[in-house]
């Protein structure tokens, strides 16, 4: 099977890395294509003309790992309209045009494989459809960036500056140069969006209240120990009879939970079905080489003849009174909080029963007055 691999950056090149030095000659894989505006010397497989790939007959499958949404999306439907089966790792690009992909996927009888758009190395999207096959998925929770996480525990463990570990994350190559999607939630949205798409049969609202982990501080961490908490980037999803809905925020957890107890860039995330119950999935969420093994994962199921299949046909109210919290807040904008907040430490506030929505704006309006009020769910059972 031969391959074109389309941006030979950080998971690009490792897709190329695994495939020509670590299956070997018999895995009938042959990356023969790679298009990226920096050549390797002496590698003739460069290209920087798209149609180098979709003019060529012998490709049978592309890989998209450029990242953002243009060029990506053109070059991802030059690719499908060109009969090419499509592996991406691009969440951005697919929460956005998922429903264009997949119609012209079908459309062209090839295959769309997203499995490295959510949860790095983590089998996520694969379990997620896999368990679908029988069963209702009711709700999705947990951790799937592993940058976020990775500057958390480094700050829990070793008592870091929040500029200092994010500089940190950046030279290892967990962080983009620019990080805000990691840190301000973005990134999760995305994920979060692919993800309730594929687990409740319906296309994702994109209004998803969204919010990070960019005012967190060492003193918070100290408080959140002093409390026997933690403090973790997760997502939430919910389906109830003909409603769902997906909030994406920093959530203070039990000490004893799996999600407390994520360490370094590793995510920790959970479904629930109406028959099979809780099953949780750990492994690498960033670098290289765990979202690369995604992809080529996906690769050889491509050369094994399966395909998925998206189905979007479910209609479904995107409304929030279904998932309720209490929610924490760091602030001291204490004039500007509604009435019924509760101190529970000198600077901390506790306000119960708020839907995300509401609670992020409560939080907008307290940034206005103290633009370093930080914002956490309290965790509970979805």
């Amino acid at each position: 099977m031969n391959i074109a691999v389309m941006g030979c950056g950080t998971v690009g090149g490792g897709v190329v890395e695994i495939i020509d030095n670590r299956m070997g000659e018999n895995s009938g894989l042959r990356v023969t294509r790679i298009l990226d505006k920096i050549f390797r010397e002496g590698d003739n497989r460069f290209t920087s003309e798209i149609s180098d790939i979709t003019n060529d007959d012998t490709i049978d499958v592309v890989v998209e790992s450029m990242g953002g949404i243009e060029p990506a999306h053109s070059f991802i439907l030059a690719a499908l309209n060109a009969g090419k089966h499509i592996v991406t790792s691009n969440k951005a690009v697919v929460s956005q045009y998922m429903k264009e992909f997949v119609d012209a996927a079908n459309n062209n009888n090839v295959g769309l494989f997203l499995e490295a758009t959510a949860g790095g190395g983590v089998p996520w999207i694969h379990n997620l459809m896999r368990v679908k096959r029988i069963d209702n998925i009711t709700a999705f929770s947990g951790i799937i960036n592993g940058t976020s996480n990775f500057i958390i525990d480094k700050m829990e463990r070793e008592g870091s500056d929040f500029n200092e570990t994010l500089k940190l994350a950046q030279e290892k190559g967990y962080a983009e140069a620019n990080p805000s999607a990691d840190i301000d939630g973005d990134d999760v949205k995305a994920k979060s969006m692919i993800s309730a798409s594929i687990a409740f049969n319906t296309l994702c609202s994109d209004e998803i209240p969204t919010s990070g982990i960019r005012n967190l501080t060492i003193e918070d961490i100290e408080a959140f120990k002093e409390m026997g908490m933690r403090v973790r980037m997760i997502t939430r999803g919910k389906v109830e009879g003909n409603k769902y809905y997906v909030t994406v925020e920093p959530q203070v957890c039990a000490d004893n939970t799996l999600e407390a107890n994520t360490p370094g860039y590793f995510n920790t995330v959970s479904l629930t079905g109406e028959t099979i119950g809780e099953l949780k999935f750990f492994g690498a969420g960033a670098g290289a080489l765990p979202t690369a093994n995604a992809i080529v994962q996906d690769i050889l199921d491509c050369k094994d003849g399966k395909r998925p299949v998206y189905d979007f046909s479910r209609t479904l109210e995107f409304d929030e009174t279904i998932m309720d919290s209490s929610y924490l807040f760091r602030t001291k904008a204490e004039r500007a909080l509604p009435k019924g907040a509760i101190m529970i430490r000198p600077g901390y506030f506790e306000i119960a029963g708020k839907y995300p929505a509401e609670a992020h704006k409560i939080a907008e309006g307290l940034l206005v007055e103290d633009p370093t009020t930080f914002m956490a769910s309290l965790q509970k059972t979805i």
